[in-house]
């Protein structure tokens, strides 16, 4: 037979199995069998495999603590729309979110790699754009990830402050505090990720438990101890507008601060090389991460908007952290506030050191595939405790850099923080832009081959995540204010053209001739009979055995990967 056959190994690993046969696949728990999978990505297994079932969901869900970030968000949507407007928008970003989330766990099932989302865009996208596709992702997902770090950071250091004011109200918060105390945070996320990350899965499960009754004593606490409750209609139904903008504009405003809190539930997505069964597990983590981040969140802004006070003292409050205000508001006195506070500061600190552990990963796949500077420096492991410490240590120098920002201008961070949001959606964006683009071609990718398979609903999900993200990365540009001006101008648009003459400066100066993406995507290939087994020659590198060829059903307008 003088053509090429795409066959997949099943994963039992004992024998042949054509694409076509019967859907269902076993998968074993042995760990072997994930380094076997990987290995037909072209990869070694490098990390240690320490994440459980329970551990990737709690580490999942401790990044995207929808409850928290949101507490950070609520004061700006209140003043600008009201309650409603962002509980309403709050379901509505979720269940679109759903749909991004799907739709990722799936591809990270057939391609459980550190790189994530460009990895799968390197498979999944139009041949002739795939490296240069992969090659963008890459950037917005690694800037993003390192700008949501630092943004953690310091939001954990204005919580620091804040309790600081609240207990000495003479003491004046500068700028300065800010950055030094953010410093602090970054250097111990670097540490624990550094020289403790065997605990990273029984350190997660306990924030999760952490995060979770946290919650529950937040909610109960300022709703039985407030006397003063704002009324169902302001928190369910009264519209505001204080923005200076149009009714309609004003709610897409409200929208995309829902927005806010609904980021980085890919994380698991970082992790795979690291989780026992992760083509099972990882996109299960992606998932739940968004459930639970909905139902936490849509708990917390209920119970705030209730026992909100007076808007304008709380957003004006000299802790800098309105949330803090809404406590000491709602129990009267500064030990139960410092608690409750104290509760979220503790939150914080753990979404900050699981920002900078999937950053130091994402930094050594990146690195891995030739992408970065310097890339055989960062890629490399520590061989006694498997933990790529040059990328964690890159990515925190990044990070402090970032933060540096602050000492010179407020609104030089508002650019970090849309960098961060700004990345992560795009980043998403990018992996089912390139599925999708793959239909209008002779090689469309009509199935993806994962075991966490989405079946007929893969390619709705797909459009319907794809619209949701173009709709919200186009709108986080927008003003939010008017009048505009230089302080409250938005700074999206040039956060995006940062990234971009980034990713161009050194695709031209390194990526061009040295990048790389995964290699077979998982696939043994039979050429003229013969079974070719391990790793290949990568898909997207020029000059590789299989640049050119046709893949099996390209006669019938197919492919599946």
């Amino acid at each position: 037979m003088n053509c090429i056959e795409i066959v997949t190994l099943d994963n039992s690993y004992n024998h042949l199995r054509a694409l076509k046969m019967p859907e269902k696949k076993q998968y074993p728990d042995d760990p072997t069998a994930e380094a076997a999978a990987l290995s037909k990505l072209g990869y070694e297994q490098e990390l240690k495999q320490d994440f459980s079932f329970l551990g990737i969901v709690a580490f999942s869900f401790s990044i995207v603590t929808s409850w928290t970030a949101l507490a950070g968000v609520l004061i700006v949507g209140v003043q600008s729309v009201g309650p409603p407007v962002m509980i309403w928008s709050w379901v509505g970003v979720c269940v679109l979110s759903l749909a991004v989330a799907y739709s990722l766990a799936e591809m990270c099932s057939a391609y459980p790699v550190a790189g994530g989302q460009y990895s799968w865009v390197a498979v999944l996208a139009p041949r002739k754009l795939r490296r240069g596709m992969s090659y963008v992702c890459g950037w917005f997902l690694l800037i993003g990830i390192i700008a949501m770090g630092a943004t953690s950071h310091f939001v954990t250091a204005n919580f620091a402050l804040g309790l600081a004011n609240l207990n000495n109200r003479n003491f004046v918060i500068e700028r300065s505090h800010t950055v030094l105390v953010a410093w602090v945070v970054a250097l111990l996320t670097f540490i624990f990720n550094a020289f403790l990350s065997r605990f990273l899965n029984k350190t997660y499960q306990g924030f999760l438990v952490l995060n979770i009754s946290s919650l529950v004593v937040v909610v109960i606490t300022i709703l039985a101890t407030n006397d003063n409750k704002q009324s169902a209609s302001f928190v369910f139904s009264d519209f505001v507008n204080l923005t200076g903008f149009s009714p309609g504009y004003a709610s897409l405003i409200g929208l995309l601060q829902a927005a806010f809190g609904m980021c980085c539930y890919d994380s698991a997505s970082r992790m795979t090389e690291e989780i026992k069964e992760a083509r099972k597990q990882a996109p299960r983590a992606i998932v739940l991460a968004v459930y639970i981040g909905f139902a936490t969140g849509f708990i917390f802004l209920i119970a705030a908007s209730f026992c909100m006070g007076n808007v304008e003292d709380i957003a004006s409050t000299s802790t800098g952290v309105p949330i803090i205000e809404v406590f000491y508001v709602s129990t009267g006195n500064v030990g139960g506030s410092s608690a409750l506070a104290t509760l979220i500061l503790v939150i914080g600190v753990g979404a900050s050191n699981g920002l900078t552990a999937t950053a130091g990963r994402s930094i050594y796949a990146f690195a891995r595939d030739n992408g970065l500077p310097f890339s055989g420096f960062l890629s490399k492991v520590h061989q006694t405790n498997a933990t790529p410490i040059n990328g964690l240590g890159a990515a925190v120098f990044v990070q402090m850099a970032l933060i540096a920002i602050y000492f010179g201008a407020v609104q030089g961070f508002q650019t970090v923080i849309a960098i961060a949001v700004e990345g992560f959606y795009i980043s998403y964006a990018i992996p089912l832009l390139a599925r999708l683009l793959s239909l209008m071609t002779s090689e469309p990718v009509l199935q993806i081959d994962a075991q966490y398979s989405l079946g007929r609903m893969s390619i709705p999900l797909n459009i319907i995540g794809l619209v949701y993200l173009l709709f919200t990365t186009i709108t986080f540009n927008f003003p939010t204010v008017s009048p505009v001006n230089s302080e409250n101008m938005n700074y999206t648009s040039a956060a995006v053209g940062v990234i971009m003459l980034i990713s161009l400066v050194t695709w031209l100066t390194t990526g061009r001739k040295h990048s790389r993406g995964p290699e077979s995507g998982g696939i043994t290939v039979l050429q003229s009979g013969q079974a070719v087994t391990g790793a290949h020659p990568s898909l997207n590198t020029p000059g590789s055995s299989f640049e050119g060829r046709e893949f099996p059903g390209d006669e019938k307008g197919e492919r599946t990967v």
